[in-house]
């Protein structure tokens, strides 16, 4: 880092600076609360009582049948990552949008003031992992084409592990159904030992039932709806590190800021933006 640069100190200019908010997702626990409430209602509905759902020998066989599946098809790096990014699904770091642009605003009329080293002293308060890793190769890279390439290659492999980590998770809710229905069947053996006990047999074959729904449920009301959730939120990663591509390449090429303020605008979904 050069001495001038150093010297630098961010200016009125960059007041617009984004900050990522580490939040719970309250959609998340709007829905999950939502279908607590639904397949309790609907369980009460029925006049069973909610302790007969309640199987020790069905959880154990689902839960553990399919997280033992699980780690047989996946990769043990990727099963960890997977796991990671689901504990991250409730406290996800989001950077708003239009704050995004403007924090690239300010750095696009640093750069055209100043010269593009000019923004080196500034990279270290980017609000985004991605932003500072963009603006630094700016400034080290010679060639545009290079540049590019390196965005890009980072982008991609991003969405990559983006989709790895769903499709985990999508692998595993397609093994807890069948899981469930071999926990059916252990259940129904059972019940078949005591099969001159008509009573007894009546009340087994639904405890042996439960198995099948606890399959249901992991798979349809967690592990599936988890996966698409996973792929939304990639898609709105690879949105803003396309953004954040545009607006460092036009840094690089010193394009005016009122054509960025253009380009940029056409990520966002508001339209309603304010013209430079």
């Amino acid at each position: 880092m050069s001495t001038t640069a150093v010297a630098l100190k961010p200016t009125h200019e960059l007041q617009h600076i984004a900050h990522r908010t580490k939040r719970l997702d309250f959609a998340i626990l709007a829905g999950i609360i939502i279908v607590i409430a639904a397949v309790t209602a609907g369980i009460a509905l029925t006049g069973v009582h909610l302790t007969y759902f309640f199987q020790p020998t069905g959880a154990l066989i689902v839960l553990g049948g399919t997280l033992g599946v699980t780690i047989i098809a996946t990769p043990r790096s990727a099963l960890v990552h997977s796991a990671h990014r689901l504990a991250q699904l409730l406290h996800a770091s989001r950077t708003p949008r239009g704050a995004l642009v403007e924090e690239l605003m300010d750095y696009v009329r640093t750069a055209r003031i100043r010269g593009p080293l000019s923004i080196e002293p500034l990279i270290a308060n980017a609000s985004d992992p991605f932003l500072r890793e963009a603006l630094a190769l700016t400034i080290d890279l010679t060639q545009r084409a290079e540049l590019q390439s390196t965005l890009e290659t980072k982008i991609r492999l991003c969405e990559r592990q983006g989709e790895a980590d769903a499709k985990t998770l999508e692998v595993a809710g397609g093994f807890a159904p069948t899981i469930g229905i071999i926990g059916t069947v252990v259940g129904l053996i059972d019940v078949l030992r005591q099969f001159t006990n008509v009573t007894s047999v009546a009340y087994g074959i639904g405890i042996a039932f439960v198995s099948t729904i606890y399959g249901l449920a992991l798979a349809n009301l967690i592990l599936l709806p988890a996966a698409t959730r996973i792929r939304a939120s990639v898609a709105e990663t690879f949105e803003n590190q396309e953004l954040i591509m545009e607006g460092v390449l036009c840094i690089f090429d010193r394009i005016h800021p009122a054509l960025v303020r253009e380009r940029l605008n056409a990520f966002l979904r508001d339209k309603a933006v304010a013209s430079e």
